[in-house]
């Protein structure tokens, strides 16, 4: 059973915006810390922030200010918004449930992942 299914992602250029979404089963969705990670080629999982089960939203340093993190509990869907983008920013990212140490990108369950590519 596929517990989250995540969309989005593509190319854009140096200070555009994207959003990606994640799709969550509503037994992670409603009880368990989710956020997202990144990986870019030949490089660490890199955490790129989480949020609660209660809201409260933690982000890297490397994408405080540019990056949100957000869940509608009503479809029981997850987004990261992502703007002032950067050619850095580049790599795959996966969205992920039940943090395990998320700053470097370890949960218990994660998505398939989309690329994000960023020129510039």
């Amino acid at each position: 059973q596929v517990q989250l299914w995540q969309s989005g992602g593509g190319s854009v250029e140096a200070g555009g915006s994207m959003t990606l979404s994640c799709k969550v089963h509503k037994d992670i969705f409603r009880y368990y810390c989710m956020g997202w990670f990144r990986q870019a080629p030949g490089k660490e999982r890199e955490g790129v922030g989480i949020i609660e089960d209660d809201g409260r939203q933690t982000y890297a340093e490397s994408v405080k200010g540019r990056f949100t993190i957000s869940k509608d509990n009503a479809t029981n869907t997850l987004y990261l918004e992502m703007n002032s983008l950067k050619p850095e920013d580049t790599g795959t990212y996966y969205c992920a449930a039940q943090c395990l140490n998320w700053m470097i990108g370890r949960f218990h369950r994660t998505a398939q992942g989309a690329q994000v590519t960023v020129s510039s």
